[in-house]
């Protein structure tokens, strides 16, 4: 049996592999041996026909691809690069690349290109939470564990479908409750999730601030918070003291969608809890206002002290495999490396360290304004930005604009690679080695199960050939992973928290690492938590008569993004339909739609073909179609938070009419 670990959600199961088949991981202590049908069939990601094996190239995207060699290629991307100003090259990195491939990226980027137009696809799902960690807490830290939830006497879910979007994380929350854990669902739909649920609190979308809000002003007024703990351990409660007072409790409530009784039981309940988590993923991150939404639930955390203890602690869900893991390299434009930032010092430790003098002062672009930002070049990996952004019909334009767009996948049925003049294989999960970092903080290592095929290349060893062809050589002459591995655990030495140095790579498919273990405090300058007074600005687009369906998006159990791996003829996923869009009864015979009938929903950026799917689990004016549906982003909405540059994609104003055959 060789042991690894599942590439597809954050939660980062334990796998073995006996040459056959692919089991859960008995002694794994995350999953146990458990493991969900997406990773039980994660072996169909090698064997699928979509998969892109040789380097292909065009001159214009008006052309087919023709094969071409990797020495070709890569000479053309390299020419490319030299005869661009820095500040129009950029790279599109994902949260499916292993902690090595980012390491070799982020520092070829920033380190020796020297743009800082370095960014992933996490920045679509996770960036809200990093600046609220980072603001709050003093660093982009997950305080707690997955396991935590043994330990707690109250579970908050919001925004957060663990049923379908972290299932085997699920599965333990269930196993929690038979052991006296209490769970809360705060959702617009009553999901999966809230079928386990000791109460379900359908919110309005929109109105997370409010709710949280209201907890905080209710402690704060009932003087139910941990007096000490705010005394001892906290900034700002005079401001959120004074700035509460004034806050319209009706007025919030009412946004909220719920009744007075409805906030009074979950209060009860929450008051009543001693050790509390509150665990959240896109329904909150995904927003006009993410940061505030993090924010505003952080604080609640720092009211009643339950933080850095056992039990207790907002537990962001990350999405994909190793989004934590890029973020600690620092594969977020808006960060350096190691957690450090763009400040003269941080600059300085990093550029002694690489033996560098190209880094640049300052931020670069985000994947959300790349596509915008009038690049030379971009290079795209392991992610289909085309499909996965929002406002699609505005991103296919500004995509032709780029004038060499390289695309580096393990598939070749992308959107993006519609787009492309240069594609290259690379390898993907189970043809690969390398580490990835789980939810919490957790280090596990992704073991090669079986030969690359044909001309594919790991996407460290991409970087690297771009890398030593203009000319850094020196800097990138690494032999395998491990290499790699091994200076970026050096390399954490420069952040004192991250003693992820501490690890043995050898051992980590055997026994995962967990960093921050001995982290027991804010990592603030001075050791205190910070409090924000955040409000509900209403920034999101707004319903209309023409317009006056809100329309929410996420994932299902069996699928993973746009089906790439999991829409195959040979998988056994037929948990529901790709493509299907929620409608509560009342707005169906308001349009005269049944369940099953064909159906279009549009906003002012354009428009989806669906399947009415009628349900009493979600709000009235309220729509939700999945992710898997690969036109999605042709409706969603653009706007982003401007502190985390994350997308609006979960309050789009829409309309509906059934399609007449």
């Amino acid at each position: 049996m060789i042991k690894s670990v599942c590439g597809y959600c954050g939660v980062g199961c334990g796998l073995e592999y006996d040459e056959s088949k692919l089991i859960g991981d008995i002694a794994y202590p995350i999953n146990f041996g458990k493991v969900c049908s997406k990773g039980v069939s994660e072996l169909v990601s090698i064997q699928t026909p979509n998969r892109l094996l040789r380097p292909q190239m065009r001159k214009s995207i008006d052309e087919p691809l023709a094969l071409s060699s990797w020495n070709e290629t890569i000479e053309h991307i390299a020419n490319k690069i030299k005869a661009s100003q820095l500040e129009k090259i950029g790279f599109y990195l994902s949260g499916q690349l292993l902690t090595e491939d980012y390491y070799i990226a982020n520092k070829l980027g920033k380190g020796f290109i020297g743009t800082n137009n370095v960014d992933t696809n996490s920045r679509t799902c996770m960036s809200s939470a990093v600046v609220a960690y980072k603001k709050a807490l003093g660093a982009d830290f997950v305080p707690l564990r997955m396991n935590d939830i043994f330990k707690a006497n109250l579970l908050i879910l919001v925004g957060a479908n663990t049923a379908e979007a972290h299932v085997v994380f699920h599965n333990q929350i269930k196993k929690a409750k038979k052991e006296g854990l209490k769970v809360v669902v705060i959702d617009p739909r009553r999901t999966d999730t809230a079928q386990i649920a000791d109460i379900y609190i359908p919110l309005k979308a929109g109105s997370d601030i409010d709710f949280f809000n209201l907890i905080s002003k209710r402690l704060i007024d009932e003087e139910l918070y941990d007096k000490a703990f705010v005394e001892q351990y906290t900034n700002n409660f005079e401001l959120l003291f004074n700035k509460f007072k004034r806050l319209p409790v009706t007025k919030m409530l009412k946004r909220t969608g719920l009744t007075q009784q409805q906030f009074d039981d979950f209060f009860e309940l929450y008051i009543s809890s001693q050790n509390v988590i509150t665990a959240w993923t896109m329904g909150l991150n995904q927003s006009v206002q993410g940061v505030d939404k993090n924010l505003a639930l952080i604080n609640t955390h720092l009211l009643t002290g339950k933080i850095f203890k056992e039990g207790n602690g907002p537990l962001s869900l990350t999405g994909q495999p190793n989004a934590m893991g890029g973020r600690e390299v620092g594969g977020l434009s808006t960060m350096l490396a190691v957690h450090l930032g763009f400040d003269e010092k941080s600059i300085k430790k990093v550029a002694t360290f690489w033996k560098t003098d190209k880094i640049q002062p300052k931020a670069g672009l985000t994947a959300t304004q790349m596509l915008k930002g009038n690049l030379d070049v971009l290079i795209i990996c392991h992610t289909d930005p085309i499909y996965h952004l929002p406002n699609r019909t505005l991103n296919e334009r500004r995509i032709k604009n780029i004038g060499l767009v390289v695309e580096i996948n393990a598939y070749e049925n992308s959107e993006t690679g519609k787009f492309a003049h240069i594609r290259l294989p690379s390898a993907p999960w189970g043809e690969k080695e390398g580490t990835q970092t789980n939810l919490d903080r957790t280090i596990t290592k992704q073991e090669k199960l079986t030969r690359i095929s044909i001309d594919c290349k790991p996407d460290w060893m991409i970087f690297q050939l771009l890398a030593q062809k203009l000319g850094f050589a020196d800097a990138f002459n690494f032999a395998n992973p491990k290499e790699i591995f091994e200076e970026y655990q050096a390399m954490t030495k420069l952040n004192p928290y991250m003693d992820i140095h501490k690890a043995d790579y050898d051992n980590l498919s055997l026994e995962p690492f967990v960093w921050g273990e001995n982290i027991k405090r804010f990592l603030t300058s001075d050791k205190r938590g910070n409090l924000f007074f955040v409000e509900n600005k209403l920034l999101s687009e707004k319903t209309s008569l023409q317009y006056p369906f809100i329309l929410l998006t996420g994932r299902t159990r069996d699928q993973w993004h746009s089906g790439t791996k999991t829409n195959l003829p040979t998988t056994l996923l037929k948990f529901k339909p790709l493509n299907f869009c929620e409608i509560h009864p009342t707005d169906a015979k308001e349009f005269d739609i049944c369940d099953g009938d064909l159906i279009e929903v549009s906003s002012i950026r354009g428009k989806v073909s669906s399947y009415a799917m009628l349900t009493p689990n979600i709000r009235e004016k309220t729509l939700f179609i999945p992710i898997s549906n690969r036109d999605i982003n042709y409706v969603t909405n653009d706007l982003l938070d401007m502190e985390s540059f994350e997308p609006d994609y979960n309050h789009s104003a829409v309309k509906i009419k059934k399609v007449q055959l």
